[in-house]
C-alpha cells in the first residue's frame, strides 16, 4: 500500500520544489541588484563602523595630550562650573550644546561645542573640542572635530564618523544612508530566502565545503559570511535607521508604544542669565546611580536648556541587562526631569534607549564590541564575494552560449 502513496506524493513534491525554486529565482533577481547597486557602500559603512567601534580608544592613542592632564601634587581639582566656564569663554560664539565625555582619573576635560551652522573664521567647526586643566581651570587646548565643510579638515576620527554615517554628503548624506539601511535589510532578508535549504540539507548551508573549487569556495565563504552575521547585522541596520531616520523610526515605534516626550526646564528667561551651580545637579544624578561611572554629559545653550548626566555600569540595573541610564535635570532647581533607563518608560522607551548600546556593541561589554567588529568587517568581504559570484556565473553563461553557437 505504501508504494503507490510513495508514487503519487513525488509528482506533488516535485512540483512544489519547481514553484519555490521559481520563486527563489525572483529573490536571487533582488539580492543580486540589491548587492551590485548599493554593496560598495555598505562595505564603507561596515568597514568604517568597524573602526569606529573603538573610536575613543583610538583618538585618545592618536591624541595623548589632548587627553592627558598635566599631574599637579599640590592642585586640587577645580569645581566642575570653573572648568565649564573656562571652556564655555573660549569657545566662540552661536554654540548650541556641549557634550563631554566623563575624563578618566587625571584627565583634561574634552568638551564638545556643536554649531548649527560654522563657528566663526578661522576654524569654521561644526563641532570643536576645547580642553581645560581640571587643576588650574585652564584651556590646554583646541581642535575642530567636524568641520562645517572640509572632509579633510575634520580630525581623524571626524572624517570617520562622517564617511559612515553621512558618506560625505552632509544632512542629504544622512538621509541616503538611512535609506541604504532599508535596502539593506531587503538584502539581508532575501539573502536568507535563498540559503535556506528547499531540500533539507543543513551541512551543505551552515559549512564551508573543504577541497571545494574556487567557485564552491567564493559561494560557501559569501553564504557563511552573510548567515553568520545575520543576527548583529540586523540589530546595526535597524539601530542605524535609528539615527539616520529619527522622526521615522520614532513614528514606527509609536504605532507600537507610546514613548515619553522630551523635557525641558520649566525656568524665566531672568534665571537662565544667572549663574547657578550645575555641580549640584550633578551631585543628584550621581547619588540616583550610586556606585555607577560617570559616562558623558550633555548641556544645552536655550533658555529651557537642559542639562543630562549619562552613567554606566550602574549596579542596581545589571539585572536588566542594559545596565545604562541618564537622568535629566533642571539646571536651575536641581529637579530631576526625567530619567531614562531600563527600569523607567514604557517598552518603546526601554526599545529606544537599547538603539545606541546596540550600534556601538556596549551593550554587551568586550563581547558586543568584538562582534559588531567582526561583522563591519565581514561587510566588504560579503560584498566582494558577492560580485565575484556574480562575475563567476556571467562567465559561465558567456561560455555555455559559445558552446551552442559552436554546436549549432
Amino acid at each position: 500500500m505504501s508504494a503507490p502513496t510513495l508514487q503519487t506524493d513525488l509528482p506533488h513534491k516535485n512540483k512544489t520544489l519547481e514553484k519555490l525554486k521559481a520563486r527563489r529565482k525572483r529573490w536571487l533577481d533582488v539580492h543580486l541588484w540589491l548587492g551590485l547597486g548599493f554593496g560598495f557602500f555598505l562595505a564603507i559603512i561596515g568597514l568604517t563602523g568597524s573602526v569606529l567601534v573603538f573610536w575613543h580608544e583610538l583618538d585618545e592613542a592618536i591624541n595623548q595630550s589632548l587627553y592627558e592632564a598635566e599631574p599637579s601634587v599640590n592642585l586640587k581639582p577645580k569645581s566642575f562650573d570653573e572648568i565649564l566656564a573656562a571652556a564655555k569663554q573660549n569657545a566662540p560664539k552661536g554654540w548650541n550644546s556641549v557634550w563631554l565625555d566623563a575624563p578618566q582619573e587625571n584627565g583634561n576635560y574634552v568638551f564638545g561645542f556643536y554649531y548649527p551652522e560654522a563657528s566663526p573664521k578661522p576654524e569654521e567647526a561644526e563641532s570643536l573640542n576645547i580642553v581645560v586643566n581640571p587643576y588650574t581651570a585652564e584651556v590646554t587646548g583646541r581642535r575642530v572635530f567636524y568641520h562645517s565643510w572640509h572632509p579633510l579638515k575634520h580630525s581623524f576620527v571626524g572624517f570617520l564618523f562622517k564617511l559612515h554615517y553621512a558618506l560625505f554628503l552632509g544632512e542629504t548624506g544622512g538621509t541616503i544612508v538611512g535609506i541604504l539601511a532599508v535596502f539593506f535589510f531587503v538584502s539581508v532578508m532575501t539573502g536568507l530566502i535563498l540559503w535556506w535549504p528547499l531540500t533539507g540539507n543543513w551541512k551543505r548551508v551552515l559549512t564551508i565545503k573543504r577541497r571545494a573549487s574556487t567557485e564552491r569556495f567564493n559561494h560557501d565563504l559569501h553564504q557563511s559570511a552573510g548567515f553568520y552575521s545575520l543576527i548583529v547585522m540586523m540589530c546595526l541596520l535597524m539601530s542605524g535607521l535609528y539615527f539616520n531616520l529619527p522622526d521615522q523610526f520614532r513614528w514606527l515605534v509609536e504605532r507600537f508604544s507610546t514613548l515619553t516626550p522630551e523635557v525641558e526646564a520649566k525656568v524665566s528667561v531672568e534665571l537662565h542669565k544667572q549663574d547657578f551651580p550645575i555641580q549640584n545637579a550633578l551631585s543628584r544624578a550621581q547619588a540616583l546611580y550610586k556606585d555607577a561611572t560617570a559616562h558623558f554629559y550633555t548641556f544645552g545653550n536655550s533658555e529651557n536648556a537642559t542639562v543630562t548626566a549619562c552613567y554606566k555600569d550602574i549596579p542596581s540595573l545589571r539585572s536588566k541587562v542594559l545596565d545604562m541610564g541618564c537622568v535629566v535635570i533642571d539646571p536651575i532647581s536641581g529637579d530631576i526631569l526625567q530619567i531614562k533607563d531600563s527600569a523607567h518608560g514604557s517598552g518603546g522607551d526601554v526599545f529606544m534607549q537599547w538603539q545606541w548600546p546596540l550600534h556601538s556593541g556596549a551593550a554587551f561589554g568586550w563581547t558586543g564590541r568584538i562582534l559588531v567588529f567582526i561583522t563591519g568587517l565581514l561587510c566588504p568581504l560579503i560584498f566582494v564575494t558577492g560580485v565575484i559570484r556574480w562575475l563567476q556565473k556571467r562567465r559561465a553563461k558567456s561560455f555555455k552560449k559559445n558552446i551552442v553557437q559552436s554546436i549549432e
